[in-house]
């Protein structure tokens, strides 16, 4: 049960980020931070880990430290809390003189609460930045992507080991570890290595509802990846390649194709990267081809697909690379495509490694188990979220069906019937090959054939039928096998090939030619002993392009599809955040998500009132640019004949319905009834319906309205009821703002949303905006 959580708390996620609730373990990882207590949080990407470090210095008064890797994220973050009314600076190596200087003011001022640093920095510098940092005082440290710190991490940095001599320096300040993606074994060695005291381990659920994984042969790479960017059109979308030449060859490929992709790699000169990177954090670019180099330093939320182009190193490079997508919650798309060349060609690299001295034998055998979990996660038909969890060593429950939803899945899925309904797996979007028998024993044969000593690219040539300089030489046109494939593309039979590797029907001999050899498997093929299915990816349609599961595990309103109207007037929105972004110097995630913009165009607010309360809009953003975004909305709605202030997920208010009309019962809408029926508290509910507190108290009001409760005291105590109900009554306009200055913000805007719809219920005539969204009972009249 997480703490309770207090009016100052709720004030200050209020004020600074727009939040009337705090996700899963931020109340917990908040409370370890005031109770001076070691933390070890483990949050998904896009869980709100900052949150947690960014909070507790507003309420202690103490500085916290935070040991950032990267630049390029610790200019987002500052830029982010600068725009939200945050004071806080960063301290790395692309600052100049005057603006360290300037940075240190801050910090030594009294406002100056949090420093973001990077390690090398942190422990550097002859000390003199510990000096200074000691005679000011530190009240915490906050270490994010700690995983950095482990050896069978899969981003290992050996400067993050110097931060266990924070202890020494710092004897009697907490330490608090974060990161996205740590196994059992990783979050053991990050609590030894950092020396955490007793630690609070909080560890939240890895797996993302919102996301759609496809794990799928490769079989032409740049066509499968064109489809998949197709389908998310003119939205922010990275692909991962292995190699710079690959890069280079899928972005320009992409560019005859009128996609706008550019290459990102180490290879480019540091003007050439800043230029990619700072049009794709600007959205001046919408498709970036790289390599594992890019990503990192980029917190842009509304990426809508990543698609790994070929096999990442580590399933926690996959996790953290994926975990790019779909960050504001919405439903976003993964793509790996898969062949079992990746493998060889990963392998080949980490020798090198090896030979050049630039890591260790341990190093390298740690890396090489990495990559083998990850070869078995691609060739694996299992539902990719239950895989995905249980790495992370988590059990995974597939969600629950909305009401009235038919059974769905593949008839393999492991996750029950019915699937997470958010895999190519639980999707059945793969196709067994007919013929796959017959086609496994012609490729087993040309191996036995060519004599063992030929590579998986040459034996497609000859089942293919090829008449290229090499197989002439061989005179392997000459063998029984050549050419009985013609009729399948190179890149399908390189397909059927690495599956029958995969399952064990084949071998690959080690070394930097690898060639095809035949195993035991292989002659139980050969005489019908042993059956082979090879599978092959189905046309996935444009309507597929988001998550399969929508609706579930998320906030339901952001799995609603926007009318045209409203995603018209979303595009509009998009438009005039870059205007404020521009002049404000920050990128446009800064201002504010794709999540508040769709919420914007689905409420339509026509004035700050209703502006304040769309998730992800404090007081600091409402006062530097929130009447610019009504401005809009009003000019928009007019031009458009669109109404403003219109209940969320619901027709706009202007369309009065009738009490036929009630807003649907979804199953989530049902589970929170009986949860309001016993009595259960909104932040209770929240976490049991895994909803945010918002959506959670909406669910209330429409419940108040519907079922006409005598009492609402389980949420609203007597006392408190009377004053809202007294002010309400006598305000001399009918506005909640109105209502909330006169108990000079003693009461909260849902306490009085609550009684004001209660007090409707019973039919008597408050004239204040209906919140619920639902028919008014009869005689009740409908507020404006």
């Amino acid at each position: 049960m997480p703490p309770p959580l207090d009016n100052k708390l709720l004030d200050i996620t209020r004020r600074y980020w727009g939040f009337d609730t705090l996700r899963p373990l931020q109340a917990e990882a908040i409370q370890a931070t005031l109770d001076r207590r070691d933390s070890l949080v483990v949050m998904p990407t896009g869980g709100g880990k900052s949150l947690c470090y960014q909070v507790p210095p507003l309420i202690t008064g103490d500085l916290c430290v935070v040991v950032s890797p990267l630049i390029a994220l610790m200019k987002d973050q500052v830029d982010a809390l600068r725009v939200a009314g945050y004071p806080a600076a960063a301290l790395h190596s692309n600052l100049s003189a005057a603006e360290s200087a300037k940075a240190r003011d801050l910090v030594n001022s009294p406002g100056g609460r949090l420093l973001l640093v990077a390690p090398e920095r942190l422990l550097s510098e002859g000390g003199s930045l510990l000096t200074w940092l000691k005679k000011i005082g530190v009240g915490s440290f906050a270490i994010d992507e700690a995983h950095c710190i482990s050896q069978w991490g899969h981003d290992f940095r050996p400067e993050y080991r110097r931060l266990a001599e924070l202890r020494e320096h710092f004897p009697g300040v907490a330490l608090h570890a974060y990161t996205a993606t740590a196994t059992p074994r990783v979050r053991e060695d990050i609590v030894k290595q950092l020396h955490l005291h007793d630690p609070a381990v909080l560890v939240g659920r890895f797996d993302r509802p919102n996301l759609t994984y496809r794990i799928l042969p490769r079989l032409d790479m740049v066509d499968q990846v064109a489809d998949a960017l197709g389908r998310h059109k003119d939205r922010a979308a990275i692909v991962y390649c292995i190699t710079r030449k690959d890069t280079e060859f899928v972005a320009t490929t992409l560019r005859t194709r009128g996609i706008d992709a550019r290459a990102y790699h180490a290879g480019l000169d540091a003007a050439a990267r800043n230029k990619v990177s700072d049009d794709f954090r600007t959205e001046r670019l919408s498709v970036v081809v790289a390599t594992v180099a890019f990503g990192m330093g980029i917190d842009r939320g509304d990426v809508r697909c990543v698609v790994h182009a070929s096999m990442p190193k580590s399933v926690e490079h996959y996790q953290q690379e994926t975990g790019r997508a779909g960050r504001d919650g919405l439903p976003s798309e993964c793509l790996l495509l898969y062949s079992g060349a990746d493998f060889m060609k990963w392998k080949q690299i980490l020798e090198f490694g090896i030979q050049e001295n630039q890591t260790t034998e341990e190093v390298f055998q740690a890396q090489l188990e990495l990559l083998n979990h990850v070869q078995r996660l691609c060739s694996s038909t299992r539902c990719r979220h239950k895989a995905l969890s249980e790495y992370f060593g988590q059990q995974y429950e597939p969600p629950p069906l909305p009401a009235g939803a038919a059974q769905n899945g593949a008839a393999g899925a492991t996750t029950g019937p019915r699937g997470c309904r958010a895999c190519d797996v639980c999707l059945s979007e793969l196709d067994t090959v007919p013929d796959s028998m017959d086609i496994a024993r012609k490729i087993i044969s040309c191996v036995a054939r060519a004599k063992e000593s030929f590579g998986a690219a040459h034996i497609a040539d000859v089942l293919r039928g090829s008449t290229q300089k090499k197989i002439l030489d061989w005179k392997h046109d000459q063998l029984s096998t050549f050419g009985l494939l013609k009729d399948k593309s190179r890149e399908a039979v390189l397909s059927y090939i690495n599956q029958l590797l995969d399952a064990g029907v084949l071998d690959r001999a080690p070394g930097e030619f690898p060639v095809l050899r035949l195993n035991a498997a292989s002659a139980q093929v050969l005489r019908n002993q042993l059956p082979v299915t090879l599978v092959r990816p189905k046309r996935i349609d444009e309507g597929a392009s988001g998550s399969g599961g929508a609706g579930i595990g998320y906030d339901q309103a952001a799995a609603t599809p926007l009318t045209p109207e409203e995603a018209r007037l979303f595009e509009s929105l998009r438009g005039l955040r870059r205007q404020v972004a521009e002049s404000l110097g920050v990128p446009p995630f800064v201002v504010f998500g794709d999540a508040t913009l769709e919420e914007l165009a689905r409420v339509r607010p026509g004035s700050r009132d209703t502006l304040i309360n769309v998730r992800g809009i404090g007081t600091a953003k409402l006062a530097e640019f929130g009447d610019r975004f009504l401005a809009h909305i009003r000019e928009y709605c007019a031009a458009n004949n669109l109404a403003l202030d219109a209940v969320r997920g619901s027709r706009p208010r202007s369309a009065k319905r009738a009490s036929s009309e009630a807003r649907p019962l979804t199953a989530s809408r049902l589970a929170a009834a009986k949860l309001f029926a016993a009595g259960v508290s909104i932040e209770d509910a929240a976490l049991k319906l895994d909803r945010a507190r918002s959506t959670v108290t909406q669910y209330l009001v429409e419940y108040i309205m519907r079922e006409r409760p005598k009492s609402i005291a389980p949420w609203v105590d007597e006392a408190t009821y009377k004053r809202v109900r007294d002010a309400a009554s006598t305000a001399v306009d009918r506005r909640f703002r109105t209502v909330f200055e006169k108990l000079a913000g003693e009461v909260t805007y849902d306490q009085i949303r609550l009684v004001v719809n209660h007090l409707k219920s019973k039919g008597e005539q408050m004239g204040y905006p209906d919140s619920a969204g639902v028919a008014a009972p009869p005689g009740v009249m409908e507020g404006r």
